[in-house]
């Protein structure tokens, strides 16, 4: 489930079904880890950080998709 760390550029290059696909991938990562947490069940708790940070590129990307076509 751990996913290579991708940059701005290789996220850039994927589509928009791509990357809401990822999206919706990370948000239920995220719910995994927290709820592994809450059960004492966790071990690589550097996962949470990760993810976030991955889905707050994802969704930055998406969201400059999405003004420049409502602008366009």
């Amino acid at each position: 489930m751990i996913m290579s760390k991708t940059t701005t550029k290789e996220i850039r290059n994927l589509s928009d079904a791509e990357i809401s696909e990822k999206i919706e991938h990370l948000r239920k990562e995220l719910f995994d880890l927290r709820f592994k947490q809450a059960t004492r069940q966790l071990t690589k708790t550097h996962r949470f950080k990760e993810a976030r940070i991955e889905l707050a590129q994802l969704l930055t990307v998406s969201n400059e998709r999405n003004r420049s076509n409502t602008s366009s």
